[in-house]
Order: structure tokens, then C-alpha cells, then sequence
């Protein structure tokens, strides 16, 4: 039963990890928490969706087109609601209100079209195939949220780490003002951060609107609150930290569901997320640093 368990937290985890890799990526660039990345995650279902609906689309054709427009979208909110105030110097916080207000317009847009229903990919979708074996269940679909999910986290590693690109990308977010210098373009920089947070939601937002069969305009905010304790668990900025906190919580959330009480569960989330503050603000692979913000074009 216990490894049952810990195959379901993994699942789950995977899912949250996805999620949050696309969200702290923005924070460790411009440290700015981006409240539209729910939005984002929703609009990637619904092209998900659609794309399989309407389109006629196989699924393996839909979840690139999902990752692309969601990818459109999430430079679209930096192009027109947070690059303005960068170029005015405005704060951090100004930045935080604009990217919720764009959620808010992303959300009514969801909600709009899909006149405020729950929406279901067709039965069929993902072949539904359960596999047993050493008295454990797993199905075809859980493997390949696993499988996709640590896929696409070690390609955005390999990528930022291993690529002319990701080292600018890392360059900008130690410091833009050196970076300049150096012959770097920060707007070009942006352009492939945000475009890349975005193409995650978007992924993470087709594999779990298939892993529940639901798709509505907010189902993004759950997740948005859970990708806070992740990132503040794992490490603010850190992919990596995003990554294994992501996991420990869907762990931490399946075992207590499990073995204690679905009611406790939201308590002894947020219980260690205040925790993990007071103790050890910078989380487990984070540093605490302070730097200096310059305006950006």
C-alpha cells in the first residue's frame, strides 16, 4: 500500500513540478512573482483542448500546439503589461498588481468561452491501459505524466546551463547591468524566458486537464497557490529546487490524504510553507542575496 501511495505522490508531484518550473523561472530572471501563470497554465488547456475538439488533432499534435500558444501568450503578457513598466523603472510590486490584473482578463476570457462549464476531452483521447504488476497499479497516462514531466525539467537544465541562450539567461538574472556590458540583449533574453514559462504551463496545463478530465477558467489558482510553497520549499529561482519540491509535495499531499485526513491536507501544506520561512527563508538549494535593479528595455 505504501508504495501504491508513493507512486500516486509521485504522479502528483510531477504534475506540481511542471508547473512550478515555468513560474520560478520568471522569479529567478526578473524577481518578479508572475500571477498570470495560472492564466497561462489555463489557456494551454483549453488550446489543448480545442486543438483536439474542434481541430480533430491527436493528442501528440495538441500538446505542442498547447505549448505554443501558451508560450504566444505569456510573451503577449510581458510585451504589453510588464515590459512597459520595466522601461519606466517601475517596482517589483507594480509588476506583481499588472500581472494579476492580466490573469483576471484571461481568466474572464476563459470563462466566456466556455460559458463557465466544465470542459472534457472526448472519451478515448489517451488510451486507457492499467498496468500491474507486484501487487501495484499504475496506468499508461500516470507513466507518462512522470516520464514528461522529468523530461521537459532536465531539457529546461540541459538548456539553461548547456546552451549560449541559457547562459544569457543566467547571466541576466545575476546581473542585467554586467550582462549589458557584455554584449547582451535583456529584452531578447526576456522574450525566451517568457516564452518558454509559458510553453510549460501550457504542457502542464493538457497533462493535468487530461489527468482529471477537466478543463474550466480556474483551474489555474489551485495550482498557483501550490506553486508558491514549492518554490519557497525548493528555493526561490532554483529549477532545480523546483523540481524536488514539487515532488515532496505531492508526496507530503498523497500520504497525508492517505493516511491522516483530506481535511488536514491544505493545513499541513501551508504549515510547512510557513515553516520552511522561518527557518530557512532561502529554502533547500536557494541563497538569500539582494541586488540592485536597473530599468530594462
Amino acid at each position: 500500500m505504501i508504495f501504491q501511495q508513493f507512486i500516486n505522490g509521485l504522479v502528483t508531484g510531477s504534475t506540481y513540478a511542471l508547473f512550478a518550473l515555468g513560474f520560478t523561472l520568471i522569479f529567478g530572471v526578473l524577481h518578479v512573482l508572475n500571477l498570470a501563470h495560472g492564466a497561462i497554465f489555463m489557456v494551454g488547456a483549453f488550446v489543448g483542448l480545442y486543438a483536439v475538439t474542434a481541430a480533430g488533432l491527436p493528442l501528440w499534435v495538441a500538446l505542442p500546439v498547447a505549448m505554443l500558444a501558451a508560450g504566444l501568450v505569456s510573451v503577449a503578457v510581458d510585451w504589453f503589461a510588464l515590459r512597459p513598466l520595466r522601461r519606466r523603472g517601475s517596482s517589483e510590486f507594480a509588476a506583481i498588481i499588472a500581472s494579476l490584473g492580466v490573469a483576471q482578463v484571461l481568466m474572464s476570457i476563459g470563462q466566456t468561452v466556455s460559458q463557465t462549464q466544465i470542459m472534457r476531452f472526448p472519451f478515448g483521447t489517451f488510451p486507457i491501459l492499467i498496468l500491474q504488476f507486484w501487487g501495484l497499479r499504475i496506468s499508461l497516462l500516470q507513466i507518462v505524466i512522470i516520464v514528461l514531466s522529468l523530461s521537459l525539467a532536465l531539457a529546461l537544465l540541459l538548456f539553461l546551463f548547456y546552451t549560449d541562450f541559457g547562459r544569457q539567461i543566467r547571466a541576466v538574472a545575476i546581473s542585467e547591468k554586467t550582462s549589458t556590458l557584455l554584449g547582451i540583449r535583456p529584452g531578447r533574453v526576456y522574450f525566451q524566458t517568457f516564452f518558454i514559462s509559458g510553453a510549460l504551463a501550457g504542457a502542464a496545463g493538457v497533462i493535468i486537464g487530461l489527468a482529471f478530465n477537466s478543463v474550466h477558467f480556474l483551474m489555474g489558482e489551485p495550482y498557483l497557490l501550490r506553486a508558491f510553497v514549492v518554490i519557497v520549499l525548493g528555493g526561490l529561482g532554483s529549477i532545480g529546487g523546483a523540481l524536488v519540491g514539487g515532488l515532496m509535495l505531492g508526496l507530503i499531499q498523497t500520504f497525508t490524504v492517505s493516511y491522516l485526513s483530506s481535511s488536514l491536507s491544505d493545513a499541513i501544506i501551508y504549515s510547512l510553507l510557513f515553516s520552511i520561512l522561518l527557518l530557512r527563508p532561502s529554502g533547500l538549494f536557494g541563497k538569500l542575496h539582494i541586488e540592485t535593479r536597473v530599468v530594462r528595455t
